[in-house]
């Protein structure tokens, strides 16, 4: 007999899996599309934890946000990265100063599985300019966490909100 349990998770992580992994998200563009762009604005959402069981558990998970730049000749900069709890309220400013990423170049911010203060409805405001038109960035977070033998993880893409 299946430990009803384990079997809600497994079925929690399969629909998100199929809802954000294996199925086209709307507002991304499609894979032979390139957006060009000389700065956005990108509200990317967090999970810093998901609910689970009868009782609505919450699952910590520790999150990366990730900045990749997919332009092969030009930089550009991160001028702001600001992280926001679900209430909307501002949490942490991550920049003091712009970051230039170079032609290929990644960055990242990391917030462990224990932090908590953006709560479910978190969300990272990025904000990034170049001097010319170049291939916009991927901004994304990755969700992971991991506790009795179970796992999650999953990939949340930041969605451009201004131009």
């Amino acid at each position: 007999m299946r430990d009803s349990g384990v079997f809600r998770l497994s079925v929690l992580v399969a629909l998100f899996c199929l809802t954000f992994g294996a199925v086209p998200t709307p507002g991304w563009p499609a894979s032979s599309e390139v957006r060009l762009s000389k700065g956005q604005t990108v509200y990317v959402p967090v999970y810093s934890n998901v609910f689970s069981g009868p009782r609505s558990r919450p699952f910590h998970l520790a999150t990366t946000l990730s900045i990749r730049s997919t332009d092969l000749s030009a930089s550009f900069r991160v001028t702001s990265i600001d992280y926001y709890d679900t209430n909307g309220k501002l949490v942490r400013r991550y920049l003091e100063k712009p970051i230039v990423l170079g032609p290929l170049a990644s960055s990242y911010i990391h917030i462990e599985e224990k932090d908590v203060s953006g709560g479910f409805g978190a969300n990272f405001i990025v904000k990034w300019e170049a001097d010319r038109v170049i291939n916009a960035p991927i901004i994304e977070c990755v969700m992971i966490g991991a506790t009795g033998g179970q796992g999650i993880s999953f990939v949340s893409p930041g969605q451009e909100i201004k131009e």
